[in-house]
C-alpha cells in the first residue's frame, strides 16, 4: 500500500489549529446573528472588512518573512482575530478605522513577536484598546438596539455611512446613535441619580440593558458549545464571571443605590463574550489549572474596578491585556507538583 507520507502517522489528519478555530467561529454565530438583529447591517460589513484585511495582512507579512502563506492562512487564526475585533466595534465605525485596527492586530501584535503562539497579548483586544484610546468619539457611537431605534438604516444607507461618512438627509449622529448602557449608567450616576431612578429608563431590561442582555445569552450558548466540544476549559470563564459577580455583589450590598446589581455588569457589555471567547485564548492566557482560576478571577475583579472607578466603562479589553502581562508569573507560581519529585525541589 502506498502512503501519502514516508513516516508515521500515515493518516491524512486535519490541522488541529484549523479545527479549533473553526469551532470558535461556529460558536460565535449565535451571538453575531443577535448583534445583526439588534444593531443592523454594520456588524456584517465590519466583519467582512476585518476578515479581508486580516487575510491580506497575514499573507503580506508571511511573504516578507519567507514563510509558507497558504497553510498559515488556512489555520483560521487571523479570521478569528478579525471577527472578534469586528463584533467589538460600533456598527457604523468608519471603514479605515477597522482596517487600521486589524493591521495593528495582525502585523504589530501577532507577527512582530513571531506569529501564532508567540504573541504575549490578545491581538483583537490590543487593537480594540488602540482604537478606543485614539478615537474615543467614533468608538462610543453605538446604535440603539432594534426595539429602541427610531431611525433604522437599511443596508445601502449603512454602507454609505461606513464608507462615505455621510448620514441620510435630516439625520444627525445624535439622532441615530446613543451611549452604551455602561456609558449611560456611568453618566447618570455622575449626575447624582440613584439606581432606582436610572432603572426607570426604557433602555433597561430584566437584568441588564435591553438587547444587550439577549446578545449576552446567545454568546453564552456559543461558549457552552466550546466547553462541550472541549475547545476551552471551564476554569477561566467560570472564575472570571465569579470574580466580577462577587466583587460587584459586595459593593452592591453596601450601597445598592449607587452600585448596579451584579447581573447588570454581566449582561450589559462584553463580559460574556470576553469570558468564553477572549480570555480563554490559549496563547495569552494562563495554562495551569490553578493558574486559570486565578487568572480568570483577577480579570473579572479588574473589570469591575475599571468600570466603577476607571475612565472606560466596558473594561474587558483592558482587564484581559493587564492579565496577559501577569499570566507568565501566575503560571510560574502555580505549576503542579511533578509526580515523584522531592518536596525541596518542587515545594
Amino acid at each position: 500500500m502506498k502512503f501519502p507520507v514516508h513516516t508515521s502517522p500515515y493518516g491524512n489528519l486535519p490541522n488541529e489549529v484549523t479545527r479549533l478555530m473553526g469551532q470558535v467561529l461556529l460558536a460565535l454565530v449565535p451571538g453575531i446573528v443577535a448583534l445583526v438583529y439588534y444593531f443592523g447591517w454594520g456588524v456584517i460589513i465590519n466583519i467582512c472588512i476585518a476578515t479581508v484585511t486580516a487575510l491580506a495582512a497575514e499573507a503580506g507579512v508571511l511573504h516578507l518573512r519567507k514563510r509558507p502563506v497558504l497553510p498559515t492562512l488556512m489555520d483560521l487564526s487571523a479570521v478569528v482575530t478579525a471577527v472578534l475585533l469586528a463584533i467589538a466595534l460600533p456598527p457604523l465605525i468608519p471603514w479605515w478605522m477597522t482596517i487600521l485596527g486589524v493591521l495593528f492586530a495582525i502585523v504589530m501584535v501577532k507577527h512582530l513577536y513571531g506569529g501564532l503562539g508567540y504573541n504575549p497579548f490578545n491581538p483583537a483586544m490590543a487593537a480594540y484598546v488602540l482604537l478606543l484610546v485614539s478615537f474615543p468619539l467614533s468608538m462610543t457611537r453605538w446604535l440603539p438596539p432594534e426595539m429602541l431605534n427610531q431611525h433604522p438604516l437599511d443596508f445601502l444607507q449603512t454602507l454609505t455611512v461606513i464608507f462615505g461618512g455621510g448620514l441620510p438627509d435630516s439625520l444627525t449622529w445624535d439622532a441615530i446613535t446613543s451611549a452604551t448602557p455602561l456609558d449611560e449608567m456611568r453618566t447618570q450616576l455622575e449626575m447624582n441619580k440613584t439606581i432606582t431612578e436610572i432603572s426607570q429608563s426604557p433602555i433597561w431590561g430584566d437584568f441588564g440593558a435591553r438587547g444587550w442582555e439577549w446578545i449576552g445569552n446567545w454568546f453564552l450558548i456559543g461558549g457552552l458549545f466550546l466547553l462541550w466540544r472541549k475547545v476551552i476549559t471551564w476554569q477561566i470563564p467560570v472564575s472570571m464571571i465569579l470574580g466580577l459577580l462577587l466583587t460587584a455583589g459586595v459593593f452592591w450590598l453596601f450601597d445598592p443605590e449607587s452600585m448596579p446589581f451584579p447581573a447588570f455588569h454581566l449582561f450589559s457589555g462584553g463580559m460574556i463574550l470576553g469570558a468564553f471567547f477572549i480570555a480563554t485564548d490559549p496563547v495569552t492566557a494562563s495554562t495551569t489549572p490553578k493558574g486559570r482560576l486565578i487568572y480568570g478571577f483577577l480579570i473579572g475583579m479588574t473589570v469591575f474596578i475599571i468600570r466603577a472607578w476607571g475612565g472606560y466603562p466596558d473594561a474587558v479589553a483592558f482587564a484581559v491585556l493587564l492579565m496577559n502581562m501577569a499570566a507568565p508569573t501566575i503560571d510560574y507560581y502555580t505549576q503542579p507538583k511533578v509526580f515523584g519529585a522531592r518536596e525541596d525541589e518542587h515545594g
